[in-house]
């Protein structure tokens, strides 16, 4: 992942939105999938170990019916993590993005079909701006919504997993094609076409607790350009953690201006 090409562009709040949630400047075109709660297929159809793929589908497919929480970093520069609540479609994910020229804090919230965001320079200090997710159409790349709350959107990742093995009592491996679910994983269409033909076949490692749960994700992200690759790694914890109302006082919410909705093709 580019940190470096992370920006925060004149689309304003609905851009800082999806850069919090992805890490880089999406350019979704992803086949829509499944959602935490109800992954596109099984790990892997032409996986080497059946038993090992179904094993990863399995704990995939949990995350939509339960609460955790989620954190996700890319190199030294990117941290997301967000505490996930798929069955009441509650979430939250904060972003924090450090560089040479880059020191960034995003927070999102979503409570039912309202989200809330707070972004550095375009948010007034102390409020939070709404976004009504029902006013936007489908596949419009906000990052938290209720159809979709996990950030990285993990059972469709699973799904283009191939060669999937056991390699202990809980940790798999294998291979995922990225070209399947760009935008979904926190990369983005343009970083996956660079990586060419490499992003077919991209190492990844999982682990498991001891209820069978998902522990961890690595993905391998290949190096480009001769930069040196950097790992996207998420860990999965605090399962059953409470989410409570996410709504701000109402007296610090601003109503994102309808310019913003119609920008991105809602109403």
């Amino acid at each position: 992942m580019r940190t470096r090409r992370v920006t925060v562009p004149a689309v304003g709040v609905m851009a800082a939105v999806a850069f919090a949630v992805s890490g880089c400047s999406a350019d979704d075109t992803a086949t829509p999938g499944g959602t935490a709660g109800t992954p596109a297929a099984s790990a892997s159809s032409s996986a080497a170990d059946p038993a090992a793929a179904s094993a990863l589908g399995t704990a995939a497919a949990a995350l939509g019916s339960t609460s955790f929480k989620m954190t996700l970093t890319a190199g030294s520069g990117l941290k997301v993590v967000g505490t996930i609540d798929a069955p009441n479609h509650r979430g939250t994910a904060n972003l924090t993005a450090t560089g040479t020229n880059t020191d960034v804090a995003v927070q999102t919230r979503l409570d039912g079909e309202d989200l809330y965001v707070q972004v550095p320079g375009i948010t007034k200090a102390g409020t939070w701006t709404r976004i009504d997710v029902t006013r936007l159409p489908e596949g419009a790349n906000i990052g938290l919504r209720p159809d979709q709350i996990d950030p990285v959107n993990t059972a469709q990742l699973l799904s283009s997993t191939t060669d999937v093995r056991q390699t202990g009592s809980r940790s798999y491996a294998g291979t995922v094609d990225l070209t399947k679910v760009a935008g979904v994983t926190g990369v983005d269409k343009v970083t996956v076409d660079s990586y060419g033909a490499a992003a077919q076949n991209v190492p990844f490692t999982a682990g498991l607790d001891e209820q069978g749960r998902l522990s961890e994700l690595t993905i391998q992200l290949p190096a480009v350009n001769g930069q040196q690759a950097q790992p996207l790694e998420v860990l999965y914890t605090d399962y059953g953690i409470a989410v409570g109302d996410l709504k701000p006082d109402p007296a610090t919410v601003v109503e994102a201006p309808a310019d913003l909705y119609t920008s991105l093709g809602g109403k």
